[in-house]
């Protein structure tokens, strides 16, 4: 087993028991207080947990090495595991954005804000914690999986303490003439927390849905491998014509594309040229493989 390996598996066995305590929290909290917000929080965090729990059992496969039988290894089964989730997000989060605009319509609900506030305030100093050893554990290795988890504990730190302000504001609301408000409160502050995380969902989703059909990477990682490229090819006298790059999962494969005015081209200058950029694109990429393609049209 890697050292990625090792470290990855160990950031999600602390991501998975440190969500099971938190959804079993936030169950309780909904139940006891009728509150919709911390339900979709629960519901949310409660979809995170299967897909953890998919990832610690697949996370071997995904660094078993290419072979004739399957040339993109196990990589793309972490694709489908984000774009799964994505859509696990979405289908909890839109059922229950269509329940808070029904009792919204039904005249509202009414929850104990103070009590919301100060758990969310746990909440939050929990999910700090908690993000902190992930970091520190995260630090000298590059992981989809790890990064995406990191991500959610982010989103979920930013939640509670959110949640935690906001529900602090309602109390003090409910001691004015707008105290009629807090019958609506919950449910928009969850309306809200859709809205807020949905872009980011999307654009997990999209990439996912980009890496899986083995589409071009986004534009800025293109840029990045054309800047740490092409001061190499021009070295060796070779005039890069075109990147054909594929990423699936945490693999990506560079092929450069190049013509040169020379009559003869030395495969050692080729070998050291490829050797050169592979040595650049594994600072950025945990997994890739380059090659050097001679344009003879």
């Amino acid at each position: 087993m890697t050292k990625t390996e090792k470290v990855e598996k160990r950031i999600l066995w602390l991501s998975f028991a440190a969500g099971v305590a938190t959804v079993i929290a936030e169950f309780a909290m909904a139940i006891y207080t009728g509150s919709q917000s911390v339900l979709m929080d629960a519901a949310y965090d409660s979809s995170e947990l299967i897909i953890i729990g998919l990832t610690l059992f697949l996370t071997p496969l995904f660094h078993k090495p290419i072979s004739e039988k399957r040339p993109f290894g196990y990589a793309q089964l972490e694709s489908v595991l984000i774009i799964i989730k994505c859509f696990m997000i979405l289908a909890v989060t839109i059922g229950l954005t269509i329940n808070s605009i029904e009792i919204i319509l039904s005249g509202g609900n009414r929850v104990d804000t103070s009590q919301i506030g100060i758990f969310q305030v746990g909440m939050g100093c929990v999910g700090i914690v908690i993000l902190i050893f992930m970091q520190m554990m995260n630090k000298k290795i590059s992981s989809p999986i790890a990064d995406i988890e990191i991500y959610d504990w982010k989103l979920d730190i930013v939640y509670s303490w959110g949640m935690a302000i906001a529900f602090t504001a309602a109390t003090l609301i409910e001691k004015t003439s707008f105290a009629w408000m807090s019958a609506y409160f919950d449910q928009v502050m969850a309306i809200i927390v859709v809205f807020a995380m949905m872009p980011e969902v999307i654009r997990m989703l999209v990439k996912s849905f980009k890496d899986v059909f083995l589409f071009s990477p986004e534009d800025e990682v293109m840029d990045e491998i054309k800047e740490k490229s092409e001061p190499i090819m021009e070295k060796y006298g070779f005039e890069t014509e075109f990147f054909d790059v594929t990423r699936t999962g945490r693999r990506i494969w560079i092929s450069v594309y190049f013509s040169t005015e020379e009559k003869y081209v030395s495969i050692d200058e080729i070998n050291m040229a490829t050797r050169e950029i592979k040595k650049e694109m594994n600072e950025i990429f945990e997994h890739c493989e380059c090659e050097l393609v001679i344009n003879t049209d």
